[in-house]
Formats: structure tokens, sequence, C-alpha cells
């Protein structure tokens, strides 16, 4: 498991009080931030070598200004291409959102996917989870 915590920001809360459910797809893309170096160290953004093909987001419970949350981030299924990662939020030991993306090996220049080498299977393997 990859995990970040972030502080809400005053900014994030909504007219309700809560979280924002914009702000969900933000904090797990900041949370991915480890798995991108396993593809890229420097986050070489000239060289970028992944594509979002798609993300879903299930809110459990609310979320509040003024306490942390914790961000946890795993690697639910690995293709030859394409894999799937599973992020948690949590506040006062409570899970309060998920979130599910699915993240594709992309060569820019062709268009078009291409395979994930061995060595970084094997780093996204480290951080697998069944769900």
């Amino acid at each position: 498991m990859l995990s970040e915590q972030f502080k809400v920001r005053f900014c994030e809360t909504d007219g309700l009080a809560h979280v924002s459910n914009t702000v969900l797809v933000q904090w797990f893309e900041s949370a991915r931030e480890p798995i991108f170096r396993m593809f890229t160290p420097e986050l070489d953004l000239k060289n970028w070598p992944l594509i979002l093909a798609s993300y879903k987001v299930d809110f459990l419970k609310q979320i509040f200004y003024g306490q942390l949350v914790d961000v946890h981030t795993y690697v639910s299924r690995i293709g030859n291409s394409a894999f799937d990662v599973y992020q948690e939020v949590w506040q006062n030991q409570q899970k309060c959102a998920t979130g599910l993306t699915t993240l594709v090996s992309f060569d820019y220049e062709l268009q078009k996917a291409k395979p994930i080498n061995d060595e970084i299977k094997t780093l996204l393997l480290s951080h697998q989870i069944s769900l």
C-alpha cells in the first residue's frame, strides 16, 4: 500500500460544509504520484508514458474541513498495457470514499497503447491488492 496524507483546506469545502466531490479526484491523482514515478522517476512531462482511460469515485461518508485525510493507494489489476489503481480516502478511522482509475502505458508519438515492461510490472505487483 502507498499512503498519502492531506490537510483538508477551507477552499475544498462547499456550501454544505463538507469536502466538494470534485476534490477527491485531485487527491487521488496526487496520491498516484509514486505510481507515476515507477514509469518516469523524474515525472518528465515531455516524455509522459501514461494516459488516463477511466475513473470512478464512490462516496461513502462526508469528509469535513479541519481534519486530516489519508489516501491509500493500491494496484488492483495489471494487464498487458493497462492497469487499475484502487484508492481509499479515510478520515477519523472511517473509509469515506473509494476510487478506481484505469491507466494505460501509452506512446504519444504513435498514439497507441504499449506494453508495460517487466520491471515496472514487478513494481506494480508489490502494491497489488485483491478486490
